[in-house]
């Protein structure tokens, strides 16, 4: 059998400096790149890579890039975000591109509060058909802020230039924070398309025969449904309903137990193995916490 190859990986930002033809960069931490300078050569396109930094870039009229196995078409101002060890695949419409892409190293920020904060932003997780649509203000938000942090990159280093320059980029990343919320909520027809479909998946699941065959519904599982990332549904439905996918699934489960404790006689152990759990305990845990009294104690109070 033939060994599946893996993408390359690209291990610095000067090598990123370098495949795109670019002088060499003023840190090797962190660079802001103007996309428009870039200069690929053609047996670079069509190549997929993996590299060990964050990358979040506001692209233009770039009709050739992918992400993973997704592609999409960046004809208007969109926002992408990639952290360490995801593929992109260069396309040939990325020699068009224009935009500011802002890479970081991890290590740039270790010691910052921002390294354990950036993980907190679920759309690093994204699929790129998900990408963030910008307003013209809020477009012109982010190019100053990575025009600031390119100028501070540029600016002699001395013992505050890696504080400013940390700061700058945890604003940048809450503002996105920011806009994604807006679009769920701008979007909300679609939103609320998705979150009735989601609803559909979740009842069919576990009024049929999937909860005895597979268990208890996955995030992962029900993103797959509805063709998005696990954490963009869960971003969405934090937005339109202040609770996460994971709280949508047991808020289920809660429910149906409510309904059998107080219309059946099975007992608590029949419920459970009934609603996916393999062990009773697991159930009651979740059971008290959501309602906090154990399932037995529920039933007795409609005796």
């Amino acid at each position: 059998m033939k060994r599946k190859s893996h993408p390359p990986t690209i291990l610095s930002i000067s090598s990123v400096h370098q495949l795109l033809k670019l002088k060499k960069p003023s840190n090797p931490l962190v660079s802001v790149i103007d996309l428009a300078d870039a200069n690929i050569e053609e047996k670079e396109i069509e190549q997929s890579l993996t590299d060990n930094f964050y990358s979040v870039a506001l692209k233009k009229n770039c009709d050739g890039f992918r992400y993973g196995q997704q592609y999409y078409d960046f004809n208007e101002g969109i926002m992408s975000f990639v952290a360490p060890q995801q593929v992109v695949h260069i396309e040939a419409g990325f020699t068009k591109a224009e935009g500011l892409m802002l890479i970081v190293h991890p290590d740039f920020f270790q010691h910052y509060p921002l390294a354990a904060k950036i993980r907190s932003f679920g759309y690093f997780s994204y699929a790129a058909h998900e990408a963030l649509h910008l307003s013209e203000r809020e477009e012109q938000q982010v190019m100053d802020i990575m025009n600031s942090i390119r100028s501070e990159i540029a600016t002699p280093i001395d013992s505050f230039t890696q504080d400013l320059i940390v700061s700058q980029i945890d604003v940048l990343l809450t503002y996105c924070d920011r806009f994604y919320h807006r679009q769920f909520i701008t979007r909300k027809m679609a939103s609320n398309d998705l979150l009735i479909k989601f609803e559909d998946h979740l009842n069919s699941y576990f009024n049929g025969e999937k909860l005895t065959e597979k268990g208890l519904p996955t995030v992962p599982y029900l993103a797959s449904q509805l063709n998005v990332s696990p954490n963009y549904l869960t971003d969405m439905l934090r937005a339109l309903t202040g609770q996460s996918t994971q709280q949508h699934i047991q808020n289920k489960i809660i429910e149906l137990a409510k309904e059998m404790l107080s219309t059946t006689d099975l007992s608590v152990s029949e419920i459970a193995y009934s609603l996916g759990f393999d062990y009773p305990q697991s159930f009651q845990r979740l059971f008290k916490n959501y309602t906090k009294t154990s399932p037995l104690e529920y039933r007795n109070s409609f005796n």
